[in-house]
């Protein structure tokens, strides 16, 4: 009998893994330039690559529109599952780079990251409704998600959290490659092989929830920081889509490698994807699952 008895939760396990092979194959797309005034045309067609990817999965794509300088853009929203009337879960990443780098990491890695996350919940129900949203314009100031954010407000809409996937595939084992502001760097590692969570003090209940399910990873380091004043005492916290929600009192939270303090490619050609970690990818793909599945 024990031949043929099988673990069911080991089962459920294994459904959740990520695919390593296949978030190769998204960054494989997703990291070449891709700006607006430089690659319009290439970014459009990321656009609808993603698009492409969560239709290919049966989630049904909403398109958000807002403007800039006498352009319209769009943020690409999916929500999962349709039925469910609580407040949802956001789990957002900007798809555009800088001019003249590939942006593997930033922010490929990413919407790679969320787009591998939302294939293996397609194929789970959520006790939470989650809503993934790819973001337009990130880069000339986080445009998309203000507008996304203000709306949000302006129809009192409500929100469980959002986490903002910002930079979170590439990592070092070296000592002193992690850098970090004078002030804190005694509470943190010097060594950039950890994923970070950073909240303001309104998100202080969602960090907690979050770093519950990131720890749930086996082999993820995790380090976290609440920040008060909505970000303003550290200016560089405030560097993606997750500001736009504190600064409409939502709670949200920036998940990153720290970003220009870890990773020397930083908006540079030399962002690419031989540069990341996809054993470190996978980690945080699955701590994103986690949390989505979570009570």
């Amino acid at each position: 009998m024990d031949l043929y008895y099988i673990d069911l939760s080991m089962l459920a396990q294994e459904l959740l893994k990520p695919d390593i092979e296949n978030l190769k194959r998204l960054l494989g797309v997703l990291a070449q330039p891709r700006n607006h005034d430089e690659n319009p045309e290439t970014l459009e067609e990321i656009q609808k690559f993603i698009e492409n990817e969560w239709q290919s999965l049966g989630y049904r794509v909403h398109h958000h529109a807002f403007s800039y300088n006498g352009n319209t853009f769009e943020n690409l929203i999916v929500d999962h599952p349709r039925n469910l009337s609580e407040d949802p879960l956001i789990i957002g990443a900007h798809f555009d780079a800088v001019p003249g780098s590939p942006g593997a990491d930033d922010n490929a890695s990413g919407v790679a990251v969320m787009l591998e996350a939302s294939r293996i919940l397609s194929q789970q129900t959520p006790k939470i409704p989650v809503r993934f949203i790819a973001f337009h314009l990130e880069e000339y100031g986080m445009l998309g998600s203000q507008a996304y954010a203000r709306d949000l407000r302006k129809n009192k809409e409500g929100i469980r959290g959002m986490i903002s996937l910002e930079m979170v595939g590439y990592t070092s084992q070296e000592k002193g490659s992690q850098k970090l502001p004078v002030l804190l760097r005694p509470f943190y590692p010097d060594k950039g092989n950890f994923i970070a969570l950073v909240g303001n003090t309104k998100s202080k209940k969602f960090l907690k929830e979050t770093r519950r399910s990131f720890q749930s990873v086996q082999g993820l380091p995790l380090e976290e920081i609440l920040i008060p004043f909505q970000g303003w005492l550290l200016p560089a916290v405030r560097l993606s889509d997750h500001s736009s929600f504190w600064d409409q009192g939502y709670p949200s939270l920036l998940v990153t490698d720290t970003s220009f303090f870890r990773n020397p490619h930083y908006h540079t050609l030399r962002d690419t994807v031989d540069t990341l970690n996809f054993e470190f990818l996978s980690q945080v793909t699955e701590a994103v699952v986690r949390l989505a599945l979570a009570k």
